[in-house]
């Protein structure tokens, strides 16, 4: 699928005037009040882009291009605190009327490093870029389109912000982008949205947030926490818009989340599978994480028809019978008779009857192979690993938040940092699900994964549907058969399905 862009219109001024990054909350105004979060429908960019579709049809789309310079009145780093907004006018020669369309949310975080859309010359031209690297996930390896791109191109109003990122440090070496700075941004990008109904174009009671990876674990954390109290404060510092931060439905593709818990899970998920230089991780490190895994999953009180609740004794039987075999059979079927008898023969695990997949759980690890993260996967016990970085503070770059690896570094009396608890839920979509049930969540979701992605446990958005479910939220999940980290085999179908959920007619 290809995609070329038309030649862009030089960028006009941004929509709100520049903010001195170093403006400090006490000289702040209440936000509601503050012309700088005011959107000016007048300022754009006229741009012309082709969008070849996933059909591969190629759209001419005319598009309204917006920057704001800082969605909040009182930003940190307003190269980060910025958004993007692209608003199609005309497709294909039509006219098209944006005001009651969908808004598609989407953020590019990866890493959780920094993701800044400042210097974005049109849609889907942004990235996670800051200090350290790129931070943004990589496109879709089977779609040249981005998903803004795609929207854009069935006539949504697309919403690109950025956020701020755990490898941002100040000339005093603070740093700045550390939990809970992301979803905090990302809320307030939200307010400034709300805040502008009947500026921005679009139905800002039909917001959609998209997100990869870490994104796609902010993405669930903005949709579960919508106007969480326990924020307020972050946002009152930034001088938020006094606006809801609630969204309307959610996409999450393979979403790095439940941090306090991905070590035990992935464990029990990838425990027995080789590292990709052979060697076995320490078993006695791995056990020991896969059993207390199972006291979190009690605590979750999940279940499922025909299992029952689910434990850490029929969780595998879970994931084979509801998400993985599914994908398998989708997979197969989608082939012809001579490439399946060809995939079949070269993997003689799975069973092939009545157009269906079978196999063990077993088989199923050894058929994915190496692990991508030795163990402890996320609370490293030399700090060494992102989410380390994540929950750094202040001039200190990392910190242990697992009481497990702490103590295994500094002894069994060793305590967590007194805010890592109240950190640790503010970056939980769980927490927001299970322990504080939010009734502002969004109640509509779609969640992706790849079945040979280790660079989390299947278990994290499995556990993530089965307590929508229970909730009685409307969940779309599906398991991408033999795909890694960070794919999307269906965009379409998600563009799609916003305007299933949403109930929006062109």
């Amino acid at each position: 699928m290809g995609l070329t862009a038309g030649a862009a219109v030089p960028a006009v001024g941004f929509a709100s005037g520049a903010r001195a990054a170093s403006r400090t909350s006490a000289a702040s105004s209440a936000a509601s009040t503050d012309s700088s979060l005011v959107f000016d429908p007048s300022s754009y960019t006229e741009l012309t882009t082709s969008i070849t579709d996933t059909t591969g049809t190629a759209h001419e789309v005319v598009y309204h291009f917006y920057k704001v310079a800082s969605y909040v009145a009182n930003p940190v780093d307003a190269t980060y605190q910025s958004l993007n907004v692209s608003v199609p006018v005309k497709i294909d020669g039509s006219v098209v009327d944006a005001s009651g369309a969908p808004i598609l949310f989407a953020n590019q975080v990866g890493g959780y490093m920094p993701s800044s859309v400042a210097n974005a010359t049109g849609i889907g031209a942004g990235g996670g870029m800051g200090p350290g690297g790129p931070g943004g996930p990589a496109p879709a390896a089977d779609s040249a389109a981005s998903r803004q791109q795609l929207a854009l191109a069935a006539g949504y109003v697309v919403v690109e912000p950025g956020a701020r990122g755990r490898s941002l440090v100040d000339s005093s070496g603070t740093y700045y982008g550390t939990a809970p700075a992301a979803i905090v941004d990302l809320k307030a990008a939200v307010r400034y949205v709300k805040f502008n109904k009947g500026r921005i174009p679009g139905n800002v009671d039909r917001i959609v947030s998209a997100g990869v990876s870490a994104g796609g674990a902010l993405s669930s954390l903005l949709g579960a926490s919508g106007d969480s109290p326990v924020y307020d404060s972050y946002l009152r510092e930034l001088g938020a818009a006094d606006a809801s931060d609630a969204i309307f439905a959610t996409g999450a593709w393979c979403p790095i989340t439940d941090l306090e818990h991905a070590d035990m899970a992935y464990e029990w998920n990838w425990g027995a599978n080789l590292l990709s230089s052979g060697s076995v991780v320490d078993q006695t490190i791995s056990k020991a994480l896969s059993s207390a895994y199972g006291d979190y999953l009690a605590s979750l009180r999940l279940t499922a028809k025909g299992f029952g609740t689910l434990t850490a004794r029929n969780l595998d039987e879970y994931l084979v019978r509801t998400h993985l075999e599914p994908s398998a059979t989708k997979y197969l079927a989608a082939l012809s008779d001579a490439d399946r008898a060809t995939y079949l023969a070269a993997n003689s695990f799975i069973t092939w009857s009545g157009g269906r997949a079978a196999f063990s759980w077993a088989d199923f690890l050894t058929h994915v192979g190496a692990r991508k993260k030795d163990t402890p996967a996320f609370d490293a016990f030399d700090r060494s690993a992102p989410e380390n970085n994540e929950f750094g503070t202040g001039t200190t770059a990392d910190r242990h938040f697992t009481l497990y690896s702490l103590r295994h570094e500094e002894g069994a009396s060793a305590r967590l940092d007194s805010d890592i608890p109240a950190k640790l839920h503010l970056m939980n979509p769980m927490y927001h699900l299970v322990d504080r049930v939010n009734e502002n969540r969004s109640k509509h979701w779609w969640i992706r994964l790849g079945t040979k992605d280790s660079d989390t446990a299947l278990t994290v958005a499995g556990n993530l549907a089965a307590r929508l479910k229970n909730l009685g939220d409307d969940v779309d999940t599906s398991y991408y058969w033999d795909a890694g980290h960070g794919a999307d085999n269906d965009p379409g179908d998600f563009v799609t399905w916003i305007a299933t959920v949403s109930g929006y007619r062109s």
